[in-house]
């Protein structure tokens, strides 16, 4: 017993068997575009055309059933080898990639290398305190570059832990100012600059002064070194104050 079904495609009538339209669940491919149709669901009462009677092509186009594959531990089935192939497929191979990723990596490095000397300069100064070892590198780098790496100046870190003024007996107009500083900080720092201001009885100014480190320390080392971390230094300056008729002071520190 035949029927006729109809390529829904092309509209090409064919003549088919019972068992050709058993076979594979009725699905068949058209022999005139080759489109894949159910030729049960299309068939027709009108009988095909000779000059069209093309043959109809049996073959099994059903998806294919998953192969069995044992559940791993972690409830995921195993890949197989066709899975991996299908995976890999379209892409570039190893070398392939490296080549087109190797601009973006030197770029990368170039960048991160520029940040790092950037940081670098920008904080030398915290990094030669906090960094003892660093300083030689710092200051043959600054060298190169004309600049300095100076000892640390955190005023907050530095305090003038007692003072004192007198007046010499055998120099009349002239003062002894004795201070003593307090680097607070675990590093070594700059010395500061002294702001001194006499006054007089009524504790109105009568005479300031501003003696940097190079005047009240006896030793141009001392000064270049610093003062070493959590520890003090004892400063004694005569200062000649004639006519001034000072009474009192105020001392501040600074930088």
């Amino acid at each position: 017993m035949s029927t006729t079904t109809q390529c829904p495609a092309c509209g090409t009538r064919f003549k088919a068997t019972q068992a050709q339209l058993e076979a594979f669940h009725g699905m068949v491919r058209c022999g005139h575009c080759h489109a894949a149709f159910n030729a049960i669901e299309n068939r027709t009462s009108r009988e095909s055309s000779p000059q069209l009677d093309l043959p109809i092509v049996l073959e099994d186009l059903s998806p294919p059933a998953p192969e069995h594959a044992e559940p791993s531990p972690f409830g995921w089935q195993a890949a197989t080898a066709a899975d991996e192939a299908s995976q890999h497929a379209g892409r570039p191979s190893g070398p392939a990639r490296q080549r087109r990723l190797w601009p973006w990596a030197g770029a990368l490095t170039l960048l991160s290398a520029l940040l790092l000397a950037q940081a670098t300069y920008l904080f030398r100064v915290e990094l030669a305190a906090q960094l003892p070892g660093l300083k030689p590198t710092l200051v043959a780098a600054c060298g190169a570059l004309r600049c300095s790496v100076p000892l640390p100046r955190n005023a907050d870190l530095m305090s003038i832990e007692s003072s004192n003024m007198e007046t010499d007996p055998a120099q009349p107009g002239v003062i002894t100012l004795s201070v003593t500083l307090h680097n607070l900080a675990s590093y070594s720092q700059a010395y500061p600059n002294l702001e001194l201001t006499l006054t007089d009885t009524t504790d109105s100014p009568v005479g300031r002064r501003i003696l940097t480190p190079a005047e009240y320390l006896k030793e141009p080392a001392d000064e270049k070194n610093g003062l070493a971390g959590n520890r003090e230094s004892g400063i004694r300056l005569a200062i000649d104050a004639s006519g001034l008729k000072a009474a009192g002071y105020r001392l501040f520190l600074s930088y």
